[in-house]
């Protein structure tokens, strides 16, 4: 019997993070989604979020927050009109979309209980992101690297995705960030 614990609970430890995966990239994918519709689609969200929502395809697992902590704000110039949406991928991780209503722009940060490296990777390889966003550049410094997206539907949309090197790095700090904003000066 004890073998047989033994057992289950080996197979669960080395199974249930593989379940949490698949949430875990389709709460950013969702994110970049919900990102791209916000900035180029404003009426998706004009007359109520319903729209906005629906484009970005997670259902019951986004909500809109009053507030959030410092580290998931956007940086101190795309402060304005601000909107804060909270992506529960599984219990202990997730993110938190910013938008405004004002500057056309959005903030994903990502954190948790779970290492998002590998998760990253996943969709910014994938066939979906990858039909939507070119890549530009990419640069590394020390623990982190960041890649420079232009969008192919609106070429004047940029992403910019920073990221840890490599799996297995450290979990009590944001371990994604990506900041997208549209520039209307060209």
């Amino acid at each position: 019997m004890n073998k047989c614990l033994m057992a289950l609970g080996a197979f669960l430890a080395v199974t249930l993070p593989a379940h949490t995966q698949p949430a875990l990239e389709a709460g950013l994918a969702g994110a970049l989604r919900g990102c791209t519709e916000w900035v180029l689609r404003p009426a998706s969200w004009a007359d109520g979020p319903k729209p906005f929502l629906a484009a970005m395809g997670l259902g019951n697992t986004v909500g809109l927050l009053k507030s959030v902590a410092d580290e998931s704000l956007p940086p101190p110039g795309l402060r304005t009109a601000n909107h804060y949406w909270r992506i529960n991928s599984q219990l202990d991780a997730g993110y938190v979309l910013v938008v405004s209503d004002q500057i056309p722009m959005c903030h994903i940060t990502g954190g948790g209980d779970a290492d998002l490296q590998p998760i990253v990777e996943a969709v910014l390889s994938s066939p979906g992101f990858v039909e939507q966003w070119e890549q530009v550049s990419k640069e590394g410094e020390g623990e982190m690297i960041s890649t420079r997206f232009r969008s192919r539907e609106e070429p004047k949309f940029i992403l910019v995705v920073s990221r840890a090197k490599e799996a297995g790095g450290r979990q009590d700090r944001v371990q994604v960030l990506a900041t997208a904003i549209y520039d209307v000066g060209q």
